[in-house]
């Protein structure tokens, strides 16, 4: 009796968590549950964040769909049935879009247009930041400090909700944000534009305040789980480090990301 009892109130506080996450995520962002309703919004060119799709769904609607997520770039993924009923208990037909609270912008004309402008261009990257929080902070200093677009990956990256403008003071609203589906080659095209690729890593040997920010630059920060990914490790032009005094190894990524373009924009200040 005790153990069913207690198996019984595991149960309730789990659901009870469940729906609580369901609403503050429906309450935070606006969603679009069913396959028709996402086609349409699609076709009708709503700004769709991302989509979470069901583990194996099927059929001809379905595949209409993500052949206009693959024109339109927009990026999905697979996740199982209890993902989706947690966000929903409607019937969402296995899709639920998030329909984000900015427009996208593109990267090649926001580069073309500050070359054009005299401008030295400075691009900031993020490379698996998926908190809310953290996202918000770096696009407020990003946009404080004249960032000319924040740059994160069509998949595993932060949602852009309205979590996310509140957080960022704002700031979301007056920065263009880019989406690239492979940030490696974004960095090869960045490259061959004379964009110098700056990456954060605790390890390096150069600190920040050696390194010379005063040509065209993009900065990728990474996660503060596992840093900056080894494929963009290679295509850096320089890899530098914040050198710090205390025990503790590492800097909150947004605090990194304030002290990285403060040391940017002085170096700017004396030319």
């Amino acid at each position: 009796m005790i153990f069913r009892f207690a198996q019984k109130v595991r149960e309730h506080v789990s659901l009870s968590r469940q729906m609580r996450r369901s609403d503050s995520e429906n309450n935070n962002s606006q969603i679009i549950i069913g396959l028709r309703p996402i086609l349409e919004a699609i076709e009708s060119g709503k700004t769709i964040d991302r989509v979470l799709i069901q583990h194996g769904l099927q059929g001809e609607l379905f595949r209409d769909v993500r052949e206009k997520l693959r024109q339109q770039n927009i990026g999905w993924q697979m996740v199982p049935i209890e993902k989706l009923n947690s966000i929903s208990r409607a019937n969402h037909q296995g899709v639920i879009a998030f329909i984000s609270p900015i427009a996208f912008a593109n990267l090649e004309a926001i580069v073309s247009a500050s070359f054009k402008s005299g401008k030295i261009p400075l691009l900031l990257m993020l490379d698996g930041v998926t908190d809310v929080r953290n996202f918000g902070a770096i696009c407020r200093s990003a946009e404080c400090f004249g960032v000319d677009a924040v740059i994160i990956p069509e998949q595993g990256s932060v949602r852009i909700s309205e979590d996310a403008v509140k957080t960022s003071a704002g700031a979301l609203m007056h920065i263009p944000i880019c989406k690239a589906g492979n940030l490696v080659e974004t960095c090869s095209v960045l490259s061959a534009s004379g964009i110098l690729i700056f990456i954060a890593n605790e390890k390096a040997h150069l600190s920040i305040f050696d390194a010379d920010f005063t040509h065209p630059t993009c900065i990728i920060l990474g996660s503060e789980d596992t840093g900056v990914r080894k494929e963009l490790l290679l295509v850096a032009d320089q890899i530098v480090k914040i050198p710090l005094r205390g025990k503790t190894e590492s800097l909150n990524v947004s605090t990194s990301n304030s002290i990285f373009l403060y040391e940017l924009d002085r170096q700017r200040r004396l030319l």
